[in-house]
């Protein structure tokens, strides 16, 4: 009876340590992902100042 009580505990043990770690690395991945987008992407989506990509850079003439 205790060794099944033991073997009982020590599956939801592993178990909850093994979700835990599998946690942690998805939400480090999903993070990065959201705030560190690829840069070929963030030129031409994100309008940061507001004023469209000429006011980023001064025009040639």
């Amino acid at each position: 009876m205790s060794f099944g009580f033991f073997l009982v505990g020590a599956i939801i043990f592993s178990l909850y340590i093994y979700f835990t770690v599998w946690n942690i690395f998805y939400s480090s991945k999903k993070q990065r992902e959201e705030n560190y987008p690829s840069l070929k992407n963030i030129n031409d989506e994100m309008d940061s100042d507001g004023m469209g990509n000429y006011g980023r850079f001064p025009e040639k003439k």
